[in-house]
């Protein structure tokens, strides 16, 4: 199996379609946000043409006020890579959401399903007594947990408050518990640009995804009820243009936090993958093709390990 990864704007798409046309490929899309419908200028989602030519999954199943999380896509995507694979075709793991790339390769317990009176009253201490209380709750209960996670990420703090909250057992427990088993072997690749060149990329990107209609979207997506406030919006390009709709920056301002924030990500996303040293990355510039890349990907996927 296939695995592609890198940040935002690396062009991993173009080289997944050419090696799924080559190896009679399927795509799996490891993107927290390409699986809800209505975000496809802000998720850079493969085209209506591209799905039609090749199968791509866990692309538009949800609304974007639908809960998602990582845990659920491993368990999910594990079960279609083996329906991929006893059609004898090659699965593509394609993406740039790390969390949900580890969780189907590696597996990871992501506990229950959401509680959402229990999260009202979590949101409610995060209001009233800030993020530091939340931390301190959670170091009474799971201090390991406390210590691992981001102390930045309230979101998280306050996962691991509910799982324990649900479970009566810690989240440090549960992650302790042995993976799932693994059927297939992942060959991991990823694209690699110098810094500069990533971030001139990142930023063409976001003035297109403006001009192609961004800002349409979004008044779409608040004009079918969806707030800012789901999990789903609560990414770049859609907070940018959330608040250029809600009058409180203008075009310019929003273009360039949209262009920041999007490099902060990417930031955030080599960061992420760096520590995986089963990861091939491939050098990037202006002048390599996705043909190209694709040459050197399927040549290393042909040769005996």
């Amino acid at each position: 199996m296939l695995v592609l990864v890198g940040p935002t704007a690396s062009g991993k798409t173009a080289v997944a379609m050419e090696l799924a046309r080559r190896l009679h490929g399927e795509i799996i899309s490891a993107d927290s946000r390409q699986i809800y419908k209505y975000l496809d200028i802000g998720t850079a989602k493969p085209t209506p043409e591209q799905c039609a030519e090749i199968p791509h999954h866990f692309v538009n199943l949800l609304t974007p006020d639908q809960d998602y999380n990582a845990g659920r896509f491993g368990e999910e995507g594990r079960r279609v890579i083996d329906t991929i694979l006893a059609r004898s075709r090659i699965p593509f793991v394609v993406g740039g959401s790390g969390l949900y790339v580890q969780s189907l390769i590696d597996g990871f317990f992501d506990g229950p399903g959401a509680d959402p009176e229990f999260r009202e009253i979590l949101e409610e201490r995060l209001r009233t007594d800030g993020l530091p209380a939340l931390l301190e709750d959670l170091r009474r209960v799971d201090p390991l947990s406390a210590a691992r996670i981001d102390p930045t990420k309230p979101r998280r703090i306050m996962r691991a408050l509910e799982v324990y909250h649900k479970t009566g057992t810690p989240l440090s427990n549960h992650h302790a518990a042995p993976p799932p088993d693994i059927t297939f072997k992942p060959l991991l690749f990823g694209l690699l640009w110098k810094r500069s060149e990533l971030y001139a990329r990142i930023d063409i990107r976001c003035g297109r995804m403006i001009d192609d209609g961004l800002l349409r979207e979004a008044e779409e997506l608040k004009r079918r009820g969806y707030p800012s406030t789901l999990n789903a919006l609560n990414t770049v390009g859609y907070r940018e243009a959330y608040s250029f709709l809600r009058g409180e920056i203008d075009r310019e301002e929003m273009l360039r936090l949209f262009q920041r924030n999007s490099r902060r990500y990417a930031k955030r996303q080599l960061t992420w993958f760096r520590r995986d040293p089963r990861i091939r990355w491939i050098e990037m510039n202006g002048r390599n093709t996705a043909e190209e890349t694709a040459n050197c990907i399927e040549a290393a996927y042909r040769t005996p390990a």
